[in-house]
């Protein structure tokens, strides 16, 4: 078994022993370790709150020392994921570190959503808006959470 496989079925263990509050992920297949899909719970007092928002990873053979392509499946409007969905996150980018697992880099994508990077926007859209007009920027971010539910729950 490779490398990578033995760590992802590690990640695997740890996200199903001792899951990280309000993250979720598993391989789509059980033949097929290398893509996951995962869900994150909107963070509560947020206006993320209530959606459950999806997302798929993809892992090379070179994982852990290449992350993950990560992207949501899930409508978003954040100034830090791009309009299909890719994350503008350094740990999944230019910080990388082996030292991060699936269920870290989950967390640290959930805390995102709370604590956006206006400053290097993926969506310049969704960055002027929080900037210039917090309440209708909040107003949005509801219409996705409220579409996040109807998606999962279909």
């Amino acid at each position: 078994m490779s490398a990578s496989s033995l760590r992802l079925l590690s990640d695997l263990k740890a996200i199903n022993q001792d899951p990280p509050e309000g993250v979720s992920a598993a391989p789509i297949e059980d033949d097929d370790l290398y893509v996951w899909n995962a869900t994150i719970v909107g963070p509560a007092d947020t206006a993320w709150e209530g959606g459950i928002y999806s997302l798929t990873l993809t892992f090379s053979e070179e994982y852990p020392t290449k992350a993950p392509k990560i992207r949501f499946t899930t409508e978003m409007f954040h100034p830090n994921i791009y309009k299909d969905g890719s994350i503008c996150l350094d740990i999944i980018q230019d910080k990388w570190s082996p030292i991060y697992t699936v269920g870290s880099v989950l967390t640290s994508i959930q805390s995102l959503l709370t604590d956006p990077n206006s400053s290097s926007p993926a969506n310049p859209d969704a960055a002027q808006m929080i900037v210039a007009n917090p309440k209708m920027y909040k107003r949005r971010v509801r219409k996705c959470a409220e579409k996040s539910l109807e998606t999962a729950m279909m």
